[in-house]
Parts: structure tokens; C-alpha cells; sequence
């Protein structure tokens, strides 16, 4: 569904089409911001209930701040899912640099998995490589950037 908005001059103008990769990203993020906000806020109300290493994947090593880092990084990742949704540069960027320093943190457990040959924490930490490298790829191409200056 489209919907025409009328500019200054009067002229109508339809919205920019958000990609489906940005959406899927920006749910991404949002999703993520939703599990560290209820494991934090859980940890709040009842400290004993949760351990610190439920947000061990999102958090790498932040967790052990305690539950006001899950909700920091919790209201970091919905503010970054919200500037996708709606198609500010500055949230796409913010989110590249987020999943390049995802990937620069994975590159030590994904080396001492490998030199250990547990297979587990490779498969996982290799996924987690791949999801962060496809993001950082779809952010940076050249329909992608344009949907985001077309704003």
C-alpha cells in the first residue's frame, strides 16, 4: 500500500520503499533489544532468577556490568531498529559499525574453537560471523544506501 503525502509545493510525493533486507534487519535489532529488556528487567525484579550468561551472545563479555547494561544495550538496539525502520542514515551506520565490532569480538571464541575442534561453538560462532558480514554487506549496497538518502 502506497500513500501519497503532499509536499510544501503541493506536489504529491510518495515515501521511500524500505528494502525487505533493512526491515529484516531493523527486526533484528528490535528483537534483540526485547530479549535483553525483558532478561535485565527480569534480573531487576528478581536478582537470583537469571543468570548474567543469558545475554552472553548479544552482550560479549558487557554482560558481567550487570542488568543496567542489558537495559543500556536494550535501548541501543530498539533506538537503531527504530532509525532503520524508518530509513535515517545515521541508524544504518551505527549499524554497520555495530556488527563490525560483532565481528571483531567473534574472530577470538570462532580461533579457539577451531584450535580446540569443538564443533558447537564453531557452527555458532561462524553463523554469527555470517549474519554479521551479510548485514554490513546489505547496508553498504549502492540500492540500499539510496533508499536511505532518498529520505
Amino acid at each position: 500500500m502506497t500513500v501519497a503525502l503532499l509536499s510544501e509545493t503541493g506536489e504529491s510525493k510518495t515515501p521511500p520503499e524500505r528494502p525487505v533486507g533493512v526491515a529484516v534487519i531493523a527486526a533484528a535489532f528490535l528483537l534483540a533489544a526485547i530479549y535483553l529488556a525483558s532478561v535485565g528487567a527480569i534480573m531487576l525484579v528478581s536478582p537470583e532468577t537469571l543468570s548474567m550468561a543469558a545475554g552472553a551472545d548479544l552482550l560479549d563479555g558487557l554482560e558481567t556490568a550487570g542488568p543496567y547494561m542489558f537495559l543500556l544495550m536494550a535501548a541501543v538496539g530498539a533506538l537503531i531498529g527504530w532509525g532503520l525502520l524508518r530509513l535515517n542514515n545515521w541508524a544504518r551506520r551505527i549499524a554497520i559499525i555495530a556488527a563490525m565490532l560483532g565481528l571483531v569480538l567473534l574472530v577470538p571464541p570462532v580461533s579457539a574453537a577451531v584450535i580446540s575442534f569443538n564443533f558447537p561453538k564453531l557452527v555458532r560462532g561462524g553463523l554469527g560471523l555470517m549474519v554479521r558480514v551479510l548485514i554490513v554487506f546489505h547496508l553498504y549496497q549502492l540500492p540500499v544506501r539510496e533508499a536511505f538518502q532518498r529520505k
